[in-house]
């Protein structure tokens, strides 16, 4: 089952005796845990038949003992064990098996094991399948992030802008919990018959418009040097919201794709958008950025990125310290 299917069975009050939730992205953990805290019981039901223990703070031993009761006020008591990696599974897990083998059917027990993968090879993973749901929560990659923002739009009903979608990817990270704030935030003050655009990122969010990465990539792929050298100065004056090693490491995931761009046997917009793994708007833009940086530039600059990357780390920093010198410098030999 996917996140959506299972979130749509508690919605209709559809659950299961097992929920195991693991993986690296803890974003999908807390929405399935919280969607279940929401939705078995009411609130005056919770005082009796509910119950969340944390792992470093509980043994196997209680939670089988607890999941063994039977509810006091409701048809089911929902136990949810947060944290649950920092249980001790190798010496008790034995007795959870035992209980997968013969659960009690009024109790919901909810595994939250994050920032990790659960041992697949273990026989009680096989039984937490068979007994219930198991859902691997696994991190996306930079590169999906943009299309995750659209998504979440898009699953909301509304529209968002794809270079306002790319801002936000460039800018908040690999976070989803974080994204998902800043998309909640944009949910409530954009009108909703409104498509969100650059100038609703800048106003919610705080991410100037005119003055980011995202601009920069475009100003670099047109070769305007001017229009670059203004960025420059504005993340030379803003160092805290434009931080040199996120500025650099994106401008490595840019030039990299232009680099693929130009090895593409088919260059159509569908296709080159899918292996680029970018909205078809962008793509125009690439074109151009192909033209002006031919292969062996590319690769130019890709190296020089890595030499500054590690300059950026205190090494091999040469005359050039501070870290507005180090990005004029690189920009100087990107455009020469």
């Amino acid at each position: 089952m996917n996140v959506n299917a299972i979130l749509a069975d508690i919605k209709k009050r559809k659950f299961s005796p097992v929920y195991l939730l693991h993986g690296d992205e803890s974003y999908y953990i807390d929405l399935i845990t919280d969607s279940l805290e929401n939705k078995v019981l009411t609130d005056a039901q919770k005082g009796f038949d509910q119950t969340i223990l944390y792992g470093k703070d509980s043994t196997i031993i209680n939670i089988v003992n607890a999941a063994k009761r039977y509810p006091m006020m409701s048809d089911h008591q929902l136990i949810i064990i947060k944290e649950a990696q920092d249980l001790k599974w190798k010496s008790e897990e034995e007795l959870l098996l035992k209980y997968l083998e013969h659960l009690t059917p009024s109790t919901i027990l909810v595994i939250a094991y994050k920032y990790g993968k659960f041992d697949k090879r273990k026989k009680i993973y096989k039984a937490f399948e068979k007994a219930g749901v198991v859902i691997e929560s696994a991190k996306l990659y930079d590169n999906k992030i943009g299309e995750w923002i659209v998504d979440q739009f898009r699953s909301a009903d509304r529209n968002i802008h794809p270079q306002a979608a790319a801002m936000m990817a460039d800018y908040l990270g690999t976070d989803l919990s974080k994204i998902a704030n800043e998309i909640d935030k944009l949910l409530l003050n954009v009108p909703k018959h409104q498509e969100v655009q650059a100038l609703h990122i800048e106003q919610n969010i705080g991410i100037s418009k005119d003055f980011n990465v995202f601009e920069l990539q475009s100003a670099l792929a047109k070769r305007n040097t001017v229009r670059a050298i203004q960025i420059v100065d504005y993340f030379v004056a803003n160092p805290k919201s434009n931080p040199l090693p996120m500025v650099i490491g994106n401008l490595g995931t840019y030039f990299t794709k232009i680099l693929k761009y130009h090895y593409l046997p088919d260059k159509s917009p569908q296709v080159a958008a899918k292996q680029l793994g970018v909205h078809t708007f962008f793509l125009k833009e690439y074109e151009a950025a192909a033209r002006n940086f031919n292969r062996k530039k590319t690769f130019s600059i890709i190296h020089h990125l890595s030499v500054y990357d590690l300059k950026t780390k205190g090494m091999d920093v040469g005359p050039f310290t501070d870290s507005g010198d180090i990005l004029r410098e690189l920009i100087f030999k990107i455009l020469n």
